[in-house]
């Protein structure tokens, strides 16, 4: 378990004791971890640097160092935040729930993928709308989203690729102005779906 692994697994922990972290809940850790990285490159201007990861532990582990009670109540408070926005925002599908608007989305995020994986700066692009999420005040499942609104974008325009620069920047464009709607927006943005077995194997 790495250093921002230990410090959250803690808080969330606090949050709700019910929490499996290290068990049937373990996405929960490593979203809000993958969240927490996502907002402090954004805070301490390490988005699109190189060695950004390395340097995010260091500049961490040295502030935990320094002032850990300071570092404890940044946790606390943006856990709890975190927490507060994963219940608004992630909603379980369980069984065929909600299956039309699924089967829709799924459409178009499976006809996305062959470009998306074609797509040489995906990471760019994803760090810039994870970037933009966080600044409009969004901090749960920031890369999720940030991965499938592009994913949408390119799924929506049902092409096999991309024609040079322009359409690419059309692409990030749209998918921004969708970031920052969906920022503002209230209910639930991420779906699981559960099957009903999952249940009756407990």
């Amino acid at each position: 378990m790495n250093f921002i692994e230990t410090l959250l697994s803690e808080k969330l922990k606090d949050r709700n004791p019910m929490l499996d972290i290290f068990g049937s809940d373990r996405k929960v850790l490593q979203i809000a971890c993958e969240d927490l990285t996502n907002y402090l490159k954004v805070h301490w201007n390490l988005v699109g640097k190189e060695a950004n990861e390395c340097e995010l532990v260091d500049r961490l582990e040295e502030f935990f160092n320094e002032n850990p009670s300071e570092l404890e109540e940044f946790l606390n408070v943006w856990t709890g935040i975190w927490f507060r926005k994963w219940k608004e925002r992630v909603k379980l599908l369980i069984g065929n729930e909600n299956s039309n608007r699924w089967n829709k989305i799924t459409k178009v995020l499976n006809n996305a993928e062959p470009l998306w994986r074609k797509l040489s700066n995906r990471q760019e692009m994803q760090e810039v709308l994870t970037s933009t999420l966080i600044k409009n005040g969004e901090i749960c499942g920031t890369s999720i989203l940030a991965e499938n609104l592009l994913k949408m974008e390119l799924g929506e325009k049902n092409t096999t690729h991309l024609n040079g620069e322009a359409q690419v920047m059309s692409v990030v464009n749209n998918s921004l102005r969708r970031a920052r709607e969906l920022a503002r927006s209230r209910g639930p943005l991420i779906y699981v779906k559960i099957d009903r077995n999952y249940y009756n194997s407990r």
